[in-house]
């Protein structure tokens, strides 16, 4: 999922690279090639398109953003998956006490001068 999620940000972004790179903040661009007025679309309609598409790409890329986020903490891999079930199937050691080794008593040594 996440993988899926991380292919359509990067389409989205180039996307909304190239919609932003066709527009042209003097009134130019895309927008200057359908000046003509037998054109269906008319300069006004193209820059009214750009913008929505514009602010509908910047959602979608924000909106996928956040959802590739969450979807990053809930997903486990299958690695992940396979260290918890080796966890859990573990046998268990036994939780009785280890007897520490008992002491032998030290016999005084001999002195030499006896």
């Amino acid at each position: 999922m996440y993988n899926f999620l991380v292919i359509l940000i990067l389409i989205v972004s180039v996307l909304l690279a190239i919609v932003v790179l066709v527009q042209n903040s003097k009134g130019g661009g895309l927008a200057a090639n359908f000046s003509a007025p037998n054109q269906i679309m008319g300069v006004r309609k193209t820059t009214d398109f750009l913008e929505k598409a514009t602010w509908t790409l910047a959602i979608a890329l924000v909106v996928l953003s956040l959802i590739a986020t969450i979807t990053i903490h809930s997903g486990k891999s299958s690695v992940q998956k396979n260290a918890i079930n080796a966890e859990n199937t573990a046998v268990p050691v036994s939780a009785a006490p280890v007897a520490a080794p008992q002491s032998q008593p030290v016999a005084p040594a001999p002195s030499e001068n006896q």
